[in-house]
């Protein structure tokens, strides 16, 4: 008795189609090729297989056929189940929502260190250097520790100039 596929690949006719030109064209990134492949592959409406009889392939195979690691087969599989049987969604990369590390540099942090860069400079100070900014903003408690580099570019960014 065969053993039921707990994540089936069905294709539809557009499906296969679009994953075909992905795999044909040599202009997409190879990490989407070789997942096209790979659901190509695992497609069990497959006419030119259904015609000729044949059963689909293991995740070995495939394996084998697209140059990759079983474990790759079996997560492409997992993810097309995942997103919904939706083929775009399986071979492109997801999204981050947002960044891995929240940035210090918010508009208010930028808009604080602009007003203090055209304030006067301190006494004994002709100009505002960008290390002595560096140490007034290491005084201020609700201005995150910037570094003097960090400094130089926020004011680069702002197209202002210390003199």
């Amino acid at each position: 008795m065969a053993r039921m596929k707990s994540r089936p690949v069905v294709l539809s006719a557009a499906d296969r189609e679009w994953l075909t030109k992905r795999v044909r064209t040599g202009s997409y990134p190879a990490q989407q090729v070789r997942r096209a492949r790979i659901l190509l592959e695992l497609d069990e409406n497959d006419p030119d297989r259904l015609e000729r009889g044949e059963p689909v392939p293991t995740q070995e195979v495939v394996a084998e056929r697209a140059g990759v690691h079983v474990d790759t087969v079996v997560k492409t599989s997992r993810v097309y189940a995942e997103r919904g049987r939706d083929v775009e969604e399986t071979i492109t990369r997801k999204k981050r929502l947002s960044a891995p590390v929240d940035p210090k540099v918010t508009g208010e942090v930028e808009a604080r260190l602009i007003a203090l860069a055209c304030s006067a400079p301190p006494q004994g100070h002709a100009r505002w250097s960008l290390r002595l900014l560096e140490k007034h903003v290491a005084l201020i408690d609700d201005i995150p520790d910037l570094d003097h580099s960090t400094i130089g570019r926020i004011l680069k960014r702002g197209r202002f100039v210390l003199t």
